[in-house]
């Protein structure tokens, strides 16, 4: 009944993808044409990521009320629309695009956090036995969705040359109208069944939900901060060709970012998803520490790319766990977790761009790796935070409360539903 649903679902995280890392391949483009600064293109990604936490805060009780349709919808026409904006920023304001592009950001970033906020909520509530499986599929789709955008991005780019960027991204404008039209007419149902609601003052009390929305955040960071800076880092830090850091550096990230969330989706357990996290933040942060001190160009590029793999499971593992601990959370739940994703999706870039100018006023010839040394500060704060998680579900364990399951308990095979 409901594989429509999913395959939109799945085409959905692909314009997710899209919203997130179209702007970042041209970033270079922008630097070269148009004089932009590194904090100028990393407050593009701050707007971006901050636009879809409003997006995900203000529309959540919205769709409780009113239902997922009208806003699933919304958010593709959004993101349609600041494409063709964006793409129309040198013609509508020659003298400063710039301003042009902050407005569109705005635009189809808002559409983005619908996607966001609504893509994983519809497929959780898809009856089914294999939630954390289920889950991971959708968000490898957005690992294949970045593959494609970056190929389809980088031929295009050498086909047409970076002086006609603006047509990729017309043409990039049609995947989510298409997908409009498939959100019209597919099934959806209930987010939480009626009537059994946990209520948002329970779920927000709970220290567990509070370490969960903390650990997401800097999940988050440590996924996008990488996906972001790679391709600029690639060319500016490690002086590679474009060609060589988009499709041996941003395309190998987002293979083995899905390849971590595919191969569990394929084999894992939800028992097992707390153990892949903290060995997945180990990784990510051996990866940082050695793109950001590594002076072999290849072999900081290598790190990068292997990074995908550690934070792969980071940020819908933290989903899967709280909805093992809340299954009757309402869209209360995903709008506060895509927020706080978000939050650290945003900040985390941005810092990078900060102390990457800063370093290049200091005369530094590898500002941006210097940047992505600081990072380094984001992987290792989730493997804290995994630690605080553990021994609240212990908590947990010894004093179930309600609604709450933990993952303990699904060790154990006897969590409650609830």
């Amino acid at each position: 009944m409901y594989k429509a649903t999913i395959r939109a679902a799945y085409i959905g995280n692909l314009v997710a993808a899209l919203v997130t890392n179209l702007p970042p391949l041209l970033f270079v483009t922008f630097m070269n044409y148009y004089g932009l600064t590194y904090e100028q293109v990393g407050r593009l990604i701050l707007i971006n990521f901050l636009t879809q936490i409003v997006s995900d805060l203000v529309n959540s009780r919205f769709v409780d009320r009113y239902g997922v349709r009208p806003f699933i919808t919304s958010g593709h026409l959004l993101v349609t629309a600041g494409f063709l904006l964006f793409s129309a920023s040198p013609v509508l304001l020659p003298s400063n695009p710039y301003i042009i592009m902050m407005i569109s950001t705005v635009i189809f970033s808002y559409g983005g956090g619908l996607l966001e906020l609504l893509l994983s909520a519809i497929i959780g509530s898809i009856p089914s036995d294999q939630k954390a499986k289920d889950m991971s599929l959708l968000h490898s789709f957005y690992a294949w969705g970045f593959i494609i955008v970056v190929l389809a991005t980088t031929f295009l780019l050498a086909l047409a040359g970076p002086k006609n960027w603006q047509m990729i991204c017309i043409l990039w404008a049609f995947v989510p109208l298409a997908n409009f039209f498939l959100f019209l007419k597919v099934p959806l149902a209930p987010i939480a069944p009626h009537g059994k609601h946990l209520k948002f003052r329970t779920m927000i009390r709970s220290p567990f939900f509070l370490l969960i929305l903390l650990g997401i955040a800097i999940g988050g960071a440590s996924e996008v901060t990488m996906s972001q800076w790679i391709s600029t880092f690639a060319e500016t830090s490690l002086h590679l060709d474009k060609t060589t850091g988009d499709l041996a550096g941003v395309l190998l990230f987002a293979f083995f970012l899905g390849l971590g969330r595919l191969l569990y989706g394929k084999y894992g357990k939800d028992e097992h998803i707390w153990s892949l996290m903290l060995g997945g933040s180990f990784v990510a942060l051996a990866c940082y520490i050695v793109a950001g001190t590594s002076r072999l160009p290849y072999l900081s590029l290598g790190a990068c790319i292997l990074c995908g793999m550690g934070v792969s499971l980071l940020w819908p593992g933290s989903i899967v766990l709280a909805q093992n601990h809340f299954p009757h959370a309402s869209a209360g739940l995903f709008a506060l977790l895509a927020a706080s994703g978000d939050t650290g999706a945003a900040v985390g870039p941005y810092v990078v761009s900060i102390v990457s100018d800063w370093q290049k006023i200091l005369g530094s010839s590898r500002a941006l790796q210097t940047g992505l040394l600081f990072a380094s500060l984001f992987p290792f704060l989730m493997l804290l935070i995994l630690c605080m998680i553990y021994c609240a579900d212990r908590r947990s364990v010894s004093s179930p409360k309600g609604q709450e399951a933990t993952f303990l308990k699904y060790r154990k095979g006897s969590a409650s539903d609830e």
